[in-house]
């Protein structure tokens, strides 16, 4: 399994220049997958994440586009940093036009194992965090011809999974939060849509492998379920992302778009 970004399988264009874009989890898999397909399309791209070397080797990836990437360190689990990160778009460019809310945890494990402090994580991170960064973006979206929002949901979100109910609890959450959104943003013009992607070659990914005993079988076990026989990749979700966020979906909103080989077609 390669987990090396590649900048070939990114692409796909789209055109969004001229646009400013926010990615929270921007810093590696699906998050950096679709800020390379975004500057590749022209657009600004903010990059968002709680790790400042993530953050340095993700501007180095993205070293080809120059000042049209930019990284902002910050845990979007905390309130005050979500409205940071805006002000500072706000400060910078004045202006903001799509936001990619990819910043997300895992933790698997019954509900007898799961802490409160372990569930705070995951709430905060995956449910406050996406949240709250819409709160404080709709001021600067409302200024926008090209207003969107796409938050990265999961197959958890739409379907129950064995053995980690506070992530299902948080997707499911990111879900309804989009559709509840998407209706009440709808006037002004703003599109609010979720991508739910099933297991996905990512650093997150490589975490959990690190923790089995068995690496292999726990692969193994992962893909079979998939009618498509394999896990999907960072960029198949990204072009998937890009696509709601650009102007080919201009009549799409509210919705949950699975990416996922039709796990949650079965």
């Amino acid at each position: 399994m390669n987990l090396t970004f590649d900048p070939e399988r990114s692409k796909i264009q789209w055109d969004f220049a001229g646009q400013v874009v926010l990615i929270t989890g921007g810093t590696s898999g699906i998050g950096l997958a679709t800020a390379h397909m975004m500057l590749s399309a022209g657009a600004q791209v903010f990059l968002v994440g709680s790790s400042q070397a993530k953050g340095e080797h993700a501007m180095d990836l993205l070293s080809a586009f120059g000042a049209m990437a930019f990284f902002f360190r910050a845990d979007v689990s905390r309130v005050s940093q979500c409205e940071q990160v805006i002000q500072d778009i706000a400060d910078r460019f004045g202006r903001l036009d799509i936001v990619v809310n990819s910043a997300g945890v895992f933790r698997s494990g019954s509900i007898e194992s799961v802490t409160e402090a372990q569930f705070d994580r995951i709430m905060n991170t995956n449910v406050k965090g996406t949240f709250f960064i819409c709160k404080f973006a709709i001021a600067l979206l409302r200024k926008s011809s090209h207003a969107a929002i796409v938050n990265i949901s999961s197959d958890a979100g739409l379907h129950g999974n064995r053995d980690c109910p506070d992530y299902c609890a948080s997707k499911g959450a990111v879900t309804l939060l989009t559709k509840g959104l998407a209706l009440d943003l709808a006037p002004y013009n703003i599109r609010v849509n979720a991508v739910c992607p099933g297991d996905i070659v990512t650093p997150m990914l490589e975490e959990e492998c690190e923790k089995q005993v068995d690496r292999d079988l726990y692969l193994a076990s992962l893909t079979a379920p998939y009618p498509c026989g394999r896990l999907g990749r960072a960029h198949e979700v990204a072009s998937v992302v890009c696509f709601l966020a650009s102007d080919a979906a201009s009549f799409v909103t509210g919705a949950a778009w699975p990416v996922d080989g039709g796990l949650t077609a079965q």
